[in-house]
């Protein structure tokens, strides 16, 4: 046997495989070569070995993201950061200590609509705190919509309703005037493309920045679910510096109107660590916003539309696309969403790496059998369910489904239960990136660290194991990879390393697991 580059040792290692736990493991080349107990140590090292003694860390195959933004996020998350804004009160006293100089803009993101205390979405408190001229750009949470101020709206030219490729919309009050509230990327990008443009350097720090936090959370890769702004140029450049923290898949997205061979020709672009494979699609928008694609209204008499004005011409692209042997990836939210594209993928070609639909917030139980027949992947965000709506039902979320729709919800557990291939992941920056906590919040149905909140909808909980699983071996399966999620000789060294067991320890307590250690590709990424 060849001699080990790293060897790694642990009291526990989770290989996800049958058979005795080993407490070893070599790697050589990116590649794990020999799994045993440290007595076997002797045998795989040479001269230039390196070893690493973790004690009672347990060490599991490298966690997975099954869904983030990194490259839109640096967009989205400038600015004064709202997220734990509660109140209208609260958010004009925000905006008054972020205000800046007299006409310069201010930007925040990660607003919450329940802010608003049950009344519209408006540019109101905006105008109450800061007057009308001051031009202001706020990113709602969900990142599907954004709150402009009058002064803003005034710099764009918006001043009535405006007609989108997509679903997209300005929100205008009964006399036809905007009242700043701007409905999917569309219509928003009216307004953020007036933006004082990020400095380059800056961006390329931010997103360096971001993968080695990433890295140092236990992520070992990721799927980046869009590819356009400069993210050509910034993980090249990136890459040009040295291997990234952790790798990529990217699919860059399919709008309406959209010409489909340049996502036919992205499918080539790769590099060390990162690599181009997968077409993203919205076919609805968000139920917050009143954009998902519901069976029946929402109790606004909203969301009731196709993001793509004919659900037809989704069909027909992701049909071309799929000719080409690329897995098509769709934002689907709404029961109505969900069914077009489940019948949508059912007639397509199926490529060597399935396809899949992502958050699946709203369904019937006809709909969640349909995953395994189908053999579609279900990718959720366990986070989104746990820290934005509320089990009694009192969120804006709840109140626009209306109970019975809600009680339906979030069925990660009736997923897996049903034969569904599960992957978890974050979709940051709507939610953090932490899978530690993601976990936490899969098992508990609630935040981690919050034992004080009701669950929600505690019978969709899912296993420790299952959580673990969502991250590693249902992610690799997602991705049509057979390398990695499980840790044997032949596959790929991509390892996390945890100082809490996330099979045995409490949801809460490993929610705060240290990480001594993340690999990719053989090579340590993150050292505590």
């Amino acid at each position: 046997m060849t001699a080990a580059d790293l060897i790694l040792m642990a009291d526990r290692i989770h290989t996800l495989l049958p058979g005795p736990q080993p407490t070893a493991i070599a790697v050589a080349d990116g590649v794990i070569t020999a799994v045993g107990d440290r007595a076997d140590v002797r045998d795989w090292r040479g001269p230039g070995t390196e070893l690493i003694e973790l004690g009672a860390a347990t060490i599991t195959p490298g966690l997975v993201d099954g869904h983030a933004h990194p490259v839109m996020g640096l967009s989205m998350t400038r600015g004064v950061d709202l997220s734990q804004v509660r109140t209208r009160d609260e958010l004009k006293k925000t905006l008054r200590a972020a205000a800046g100089p007299a006409g310069e803009w201010l930007e925040g993101f990660g607003l919450d609509p329940n802010a608003f205390e049950g009344a519209p979405v408006t540019h109101a408190p905006l105008v109450e705190a800061l007057g009308p001229d001051v031009p202001v750009f706020l990113v709602l949470f969900d990142a599907h919509s954004a709150l402009v101020s009058p002064r803003a709206l005034e710099i764009a030219g918006i001043t009535g309703p405006r007609e989108f490729a997509s679903g997209a919309s300005v929100v205008c009050d009964p006399a036809g005037r905007p009242t700043g509230h701007l409905l999917e990327l569309e219509a928003a990008m009216v307004v953020h493309e007036m933006l004082p443009a990020d400095d380059p350097c800056d961006r390329r720090a931010r997103l360096r920045d971001l993968m080695n936090r990433m890295a140092a959370s236990g992520l070992t890769s990721a799927n980046a679910m869009d590819f356009g702004l400069d993210s050509l140029e910034l993980f090249r450049d990136l890459e040009a510096d040295g291997d990234l923290p952790l790798t990529w898949r990217c699919a860059p997205f399919v709008m309406p109107g959209d010409g489909l061979e340049q996502c036919v020709e992205q499918q080539r672009l790769s590099g060390r660590r990162w690599r181009v494979e997968g077409a993203k699609f919205m076919i609805d928008g968000t139920i917050d916003g009143g954009t998902a694609w519901l069976d029946e209204p929402d109790t606004h008499g909203e969301s009731t539309a196709c993001f793509w004005p004919d659900p037809a011409e989704y069909a027909a692209a992701a049909g071309h696309l799929a000719g080409h042997g690329i897995p098509i990836v769709t934002h689907a939210i709404g029961d109505a969403g969900i069914r077009y594209v489940l019948d949508t993928l059912a007639g397509l070609p199926r490529p060597r790496v399935p396809h899949r639909v992502e958050h699946l917030e709203t369904m019937p139980s006809e709909l969640v059998a349909r995953f395994a027949e189908l053999d579609v992947t279900a990718s959720m965000q366990p986070t989104h369910c746990t820290h934005y709506t509320r089990a009694d039902h009192t969120d804006n979320w709840s109140r626009r489904l209306g109970k019975k729709r809600a009680d339906r919800a979030f069925r990660a557990r009736d997923l897996r239960d049903q034969g569904a291939r599960l992957a978890l992941g974050s979709d940051w920056p709507i939610a953090s990136f932490d899978p530690r906590g993601i976990m936490a919040a899969a098992r508990l149905r609630r935040p981690a660290g919050a034992p004080e909140v009701e669950p929600i909808l505690p019978d969709q909980a899912l296993t420790a194991r299952m959580a673990l699983e969502g991250y590693t071996t249902q992610a690799a399966a997602a991705a049509g990879r057979t390398d990695v999620g499980r840790i044997a000789p032949g596959f790929r060294a991509d390892l996390s390393a945890f100082a809490l067991d996330p099979l045995t320890a409490g949801p809460d307590e490993f929610a705060e697991s240290a990480v001594p250690l993340t690999v990719v590709d053989g090579t340590v990424a993150h050292r505590s």
